[in-house]
């Protein structure tokens, strides 16, 4: 087995391992305008907060509520691998991860690696700027799959 030292300290760096990918995962959907990886992120900050407090201080009730919480964790990260490669239905295209309230999508769909972004005006002539035509080339990586890699990595340290 494993000795309290080295269990505390596999414990710390894997909450320090989840916390960072998370805090990263945050401020890229933040750009994004993504509401609802936002809230789901901010609520998986905290219970690994627990999580880590939980096991240091043999907290059962906290292990308990994140061992809950990882569950949904892995299914969310799921939903969103599925998402963003549109299976059984899904649209990437729609606006369900900004709950319907901005035409936002991913920061990665005009700012991936490679990526050269040109904005278009709009080619009606009665179109309002409300909304940037964006063309985007060049990309090494597409974006649904720089989401869908955030995603896996979160399952795996899950």
């Amino acid at each position: 087995m494993w000795s309290d030292g080295a269990q505390v300290k596999y414990s710390w760096t894997l909450f320090a391992l989840l916390q960072l990918s998370a805090l990263e995962r945050q401020i890229f959907d933040f750009l994004g305008f993504q509401w609802a990886p936002i809230l789901g992120n901010f609520l998986h900050i905290i219970v690994v907060i627990l999580g880590l407090f939980g096991t240091i201080q043999y907290r059962p009730r906290y292990i308990v509520v994140y061992t809950v919480w990882t569950a949904l964790w892995v299914t969310w990260n799921v939903f969103i691998i599925c998402f963003y490669l549109e299976v059984g239905g899904l649209s990437k295209d729609t606006d369900l991860m900004t709950f319907n309230i901005s035409v936002h999508r991913s920061w990665w769909r005009e700012h991936g690696p490679g990526c050269v972004r040109r904005v278009l005006p709009p080619s009606a002539h009665g179109m309002t700027d409300d909304y940037t035509y964006v063309s985007v080339t060049g990309c090494i990586v597409d974006f649904q799959y720089l989401e869908v890699i955030h995603s896996a990595v979160q399952i795996l340290l899950s």
